[in-house]
């Protein structure tokens, strides 16, 4: 009996454990596609350098100063894009979809990325068709999608 309690304790932490970390978009090598994630809340988004690295949450983030990087450690939930670093429009619609790090907002607070090519801004489209709602509804499918 002490046995199985053991081994039922080991597989519901490792779950846990193995689901602790969501789903960052770290296609080109980082999040936010190697951009600094506080250089955003400065208004001027910069790229990132390998030499001011950190990985938080199991996601590598570079930063453009020394002064960034102790800024995202000494408050990493502040500076962490909403959704994993997708596209904020897209996960409104239940969808990951990469994102043009120069493209974003910071709503509330929060820093949103969006995808933007050709003829289709979604920064755009999210504006106009109701920001505040559109995170409303991505907040809700995000919880059903941010580990996969």
């Amino acid at each position: 009996m002490k046995t199985l309690i053991s081994l039922f304790l080991l597989l519901t932490f490792s779950t846990i454990t193995a689901q602790s970390s969501i789903d960052y978009n770290t296609k080109k090598g980082a999040v936010a596609q190697g951009y600094d994630v506080v250089s955003y809340f400065e208004g001027k988004p910069t790229k990132g350098i390998e030499n001011l690295a950190v990985v938080y949450d199991k996601a590598k983030f570079l930063f453009a100063s020394e002064a960034h990087l102790k800024a995202f450690k000494n408050s990493p939930k502040k500076y962490i894009p909403q959704y994993g670093g997708y596209c904020a429009y897209a996960i409104a619609s239940g969808e990951k979809v990469r994102i043009n790090p120069e493209t974003y907002e910071i709503r509330n607070g929060k820093l949103y990325l969006f995808y933007n090519a050709g003829k289709t801004n979604t920064l755009t489209l999210w504006t106009e068709e109701g920001a505040d709602r559109l995170a409303e509804r991505a907040d809700k499918y995000w919880e059903s999608i941010k580990y996969k």
